[in-house]
Formats: structure tokens, sequence, C-alpha cells
């Protein structure tokens, strides 16, 4: 188990899926289908939705909220997002999510040797309390 800073609060859970680079929720990803849109991400085409995303740092700026927060509400936003670099931008996002459309999204900011280790994960947990743990199948 690992403890994390918690950015949003969410008990959730799922399959891990791994950014090499930041990503902009804004332009470069699509709220309506959850997909990577950015031509030069090297995740481009993968999609997002229902996964516990593992991104050191985020892209973009304060337009960051609202597209993850549409993500959220159609269903297509990853079930929580780790990262290295707090943002405090998704977890605004999420908590406007969660206060209009009572969907949850996990916000959480780990060490960079934590995150090394979630990275080995298949499938991970985050609690309320921002407990991390891999999942095993």
């Amino acid at each position: 188990m690992i403890r994390s800073r918690v950015l949003k609060a969410a008990a959730v859970e799922g399959p891990v899926l791994i950014l090499d680079e930041p990503l902009s929720f804004w332009g470069a990803f699509e709220p309506r289908s959850g997909v990577i849109l950015d031509v030069h991400h090297p995740q481009r085409g993968a999609c997002l939705a229902g996964t516990i995303l593992l991104m050191r740092e985020s892209k973009g700026s304060g337009s960051a909220p609202g597209g993850i927060a549409e993500a959220i509400r159609l269903g297509n936003a990853p079930a929580g997002i780790i990262l290295v670099m707090p943002d405090i931008n998704l977890a605004v996002g999420a908590e406007v999510a969660e206060t209009l459309y009572g969907r949850g999204c996990a916000v959480v900011a780990v060490s960079e040797d934590h995150f090394i280790f979630l990275c080995r994960a298949a499938r991970l947990s985050i609690s309320v309390t921002g407990e991390i743990r891999p999942e095993t199948v």
C-alpha cells in the first residue's frame, strides 16, 4: 500500500494506463470518446476511460478543468489520475464534475519512487483516503 497526497478524493479501481508524456485535457483529449487526439503524443489513440492514469505531470492551463469535467460527465474520463507533480486544475475539474454530475474521479500525487513502483502494476485501486494498492489478479 502507498499513501498519496489527495487532491480529489474518490474510491476507484481500474486497469493501469501509463503515459510517457504529459497530456493536456483541453485540445489533446476528446471528452466524448476518452481518446488522446494529440498527434504528437506517444499514446495517441489510447482511451483513458475507466483507467487509473499514471502520468508524471499534466500539460495545459486553466482550461483543463472543463475538459476533465466534461469527460467525467460523459463517463469517458479516467477513474483515477496519479501524478508526481500535483495539478490543481485536474482536481478542480474532478470536484466540479462530482458536484454537478455526482460522478467521481480520484486525483492524487505520489513521489517519483512510488510512481515507478506503481507503473509495474496492471490494476490499481485508490481509497477515499488516498491509499493506493496494486490489485492481485
